[in-house]
């Protein structure tokens, strides 16, 4: 007898959709209104916002909105429509990549339409199933789907664990030699919740031993890390070792659109066997020209990634001094990790946002390993000192109901009455 397709997703609605009629609308799928910034409304209410991914504080920079704008009216929405192999090929499209490929210290790149699809599309188009890849198990989503895609082998390694990569990288040179195939080892420069920077320095060591590629998601370093700002691999010295950089302009650029950078041969390549490029709409001139206006104030600006590290270092400093676990960050992203559960984790939330005015977000399984529940906050060059001394504030008046139990306590009477 055949099933009803649909018969599992009604059942099941997954680790995250079991939560929607507790969360949908205020603790996922918020609904954030006001110029984008640090003061914002929610519900009707001011607060104080530590969820926006513009660590730069570019998104509403004067000389950014004038580019937007400027291009906007020029070009519309629209152009240039088509792929860019076919009819979506402009200077500008151009210009940008020249640019970033100077910025990150790379001989060539290429734009991406999105940086989720065009991950998944490089680690497609750089493998055949005679390779063998092997991957950080707290590897962002996009990296897992695109090895997903792999019809070869794949091992992944303890999270930034240097004796499991080694370990791996010798069961993946045994099974290369068996089949013929290459390496290609792929890692982040920054991983997005634990704020942890990849071990980029210790795996480029490993090259002396083993023959492998690097692919490197610097999502979160690009901008934020490095002397100029070029990201985990300038910060940690190896940015030459770097065999395959990917950024995304969601970040840093407050933007949409993503680029990968290499040797010019292997960009060549990727331009001509990118499926997520070669069949979609060329990235929008607006956001093109906008992006070289941003990319024009991150070269331009060393002002703005001090006032960054400013806030960063404020931030993560008082939230230490205050007993809170933010874990073994070493990047602007800022995790404060709880022991408890998910509905205790809601209530302390909840009480931030209601009570205090702080919104942040609230991270789970499956974002995060099971067992683990973590406040995620972003610090921008937008935040003023004023703003950390306001959450630090909260942050020690929540600290109480945390040890005392009260927030365990709601959470359990709340349980009992929705059941």
């Amino acid at each position: 007898m055949v099933k009803d397709l649909f018969e599992r997703i009604q059942q099941n609605k997954g680790p995250l959709g079991k939560w929607a009629s507790q969360a949908e609308g205020y603790f996922v799928f918020p609904k954030l209104e006001g110029e984008l910034g640090p003061r914002m409304k929610f519900q009707g209410k001011d607060i104080l916002n530590w969820s926006l991914n513009d660590y730069l504080g570019l998104a509403n920079h004067p000389e950014v909105r004038k580019a937007d704008t400027e291009a906007a009216i020029q070009y519309g929405a629209a152009y240039p429509m088509g792929a860019r192999m076919m009819s979506g090929h402009t200077k500008y499209h151009e210009q940008l990549e020249q640019e970033l490929a100077a910025f990150v210290m790379k001989e060539s790149a290429y734009l991406l339409n999105f940086g989720y699809q065009g991950m998944v599309s490089i680690i497609d188009a750089l493998v055949t199933k005679n390779d063998v890849i092997v991957y950080d198990v707290d590897a962002h989503a996009c990296i897992i789907d695109g090895v997903r895609l792999h019809m070869g082998k794949r091992f992944t390694y303890r999270h930034n664990d240097v004796e499991s990569m080694e370990k791996n990288l010798q069961r993946a040179t045994k099974l290369a030699e068996e089949t013929g195939g290459g390496i290609l080892f792929i890692t982040e420069g920054v991983f997005g919740m634990r704020g942890q920077q990849g071990k980029l320095k210790e795996v480029v060591e490993m090259k002396k031993r083993y023959n492998f590629r690097l692919l490197v998601d610097d999502a979160h370093g690009f901008g934020t890390l490095g002397k100029t700002g070029a990201g985990a691999g300038e910060e940690q010295g190896v940015q030459d070792e770097i065999d395959v950089y990917f950024s995304t302009f969601a970040k840093s650029m407050a933007n949409i659109g993503a680029f990968v950078a290499a040797d010019k041969d292997i960009i060549d390549y990727l331009k001509y066997n990118l499926r997520s490029q070669m069949f979609a709409k060329a990235l929008p001139m607006i956001q093109t020209i906008g992006s070289l206006k941003r990319l024009e104030l991150l070269r331009q600006s060393s002002e703005i990634k001090d006032k960054l590290w400013k806030n960063v270092n404020a931030l993560q400093n008082g939230l230490k001094e205050r007993g809170f676990n933010i874990g073994d960050t070493n990047t602007c992203i800022t995790p404060v990790y709880l022991e408890g559960s998910i509905p205790e984790a809601m209530v302390m939330v909840n009480d931030l946002r209601e009570n205090y005015g702080i919104f942040l977000s609230i991270v789970v399984y499956p974002v995060i390993p099971k067992g683990i529940i973590l406040l995620r906050m972003i610090p921008t060059a937008s935040h003023t000192l004023a703003d950390i001394e306001e959450t630090l504030a909260a942050f020690e008046a929540i600290r109480e109901k945390l040890v005392n139990g009260t927030y365990k306590a709601l959470a359990e009477a709340h349980v009992e009455n929705v059941s």
